[in-house]
């Protein structure tokens, strides 16, 4: 399976009255299919849409986040199917969560509970380092930037970054979707779980799939380019989460857990 991010396209581009033949960079989109039991038998569990690379990374971070990983053993790509990765591990209860309806396909969450099961799962994520400084939060989408090659080339990705408490950009991941970008991102991460004194920041909006999945890795901080849902703003002051949206241009919004930042 190819895994870069781009493709080349072929466009005519209108620009000062002229026609001008080029080439374009385009963010690769496709299906990656999680399925359960064997090489030789299997049965579908999820399909979502994705950019390629990390795969594995971004389905550990799916099952993570959907309460799963724990029954799984095994993660694999599925020899002679581009884009399947097969699931090994407790086919019973990963098939009944399909069945329950955790198959999704744009939305990271859709169908996978209530904010009222999220609240029985984590309990606050801890913050012990100093307040962030606002001046660092302003800056922390710049920063995020300078990890987005493929963004840069095409302008249609979005990214997820783990900052360490001083600003430190530790990791980021692309992706055409936001809560696949994150899903990568935790999945790299797993061994280090809980994700204490640790920021996430995103090029898009905040979700409550964004709160979901850094609340489940542990992350105490978010902060994101985009506004915040409704409910993804209550979630987060509900269960001790510092939310930032509208980070941009030198400015941002702090929507829940003030706490966290100083000044």
């Amino acid at each position: 399976m190819d895994d870069s991010p781009l493709q080349s396209h072929p466009i005519r581009r209108y620009q000062g009255g002229i026609w001008h033949a080029l080439d374009d960079e385009l963010a690769v989109e496709e299906p990656l299919e999680l399925r359960v039991g064997t090489p030789e038998h299997s049965q579908p569990l999820s399909v979502t849409m994705r950019t390629p690379g990390h795969d594995l990374e971004l389905a550990r971070g799916w099952l993570h986040a959907e309460g799963l990983l724990d029954a799984v053993s095994g993660i694999s790509p599925l020899q002679g199917a581009p884009n399947v990765l097969l699931l090994t591990g407790d086919a019973e209860r990963l098939l009944a969560a399909r069945r329950e309806g955790v198959t999704s396909s744009a939305c990271g969450v859709c169908g996978s509970g209530s904010v009222e099961g999220l609240m029985r799962r984590v309990s606050a994520p801890v913050w012990t380092a100093p307040p962030l400084s606002p001046a660092l939060i302003a800056r922390l989408p710049d920063l995020l930037r300078t990890a987005q090659p493929a963004f840069s080339a095409s302008g249609g990705l979005h990214a997820a970054g783990l900052l360490g408490a001083d600003g430190t950009l530790l990791s980021a991941y692309e992706d055409v979707g936001r809560h696949n970008a994150v899903d990568k991102l935790v999945g790299a991460a797993l061994s280090r779980l809980p994700l204490d004194n640790h920021c996430l920041v995103t090029s898009s909006r905040a979700g409550f799939e964004i709160v979901q999945k850094a609340l489940l890795a542990g992350i105490p901080v978010v902060v994101t380019v985009g506004a915040p849902s409704s409910l993804a703003a209550e979630t987060a002051l509900s269960l001790g989460l510092t939310l930032v949206g509208f980070a941009r241009g030198g400015r941002f919004n702090v929507y829940a857990g003030a706490e966290r930042i100083g000044g």
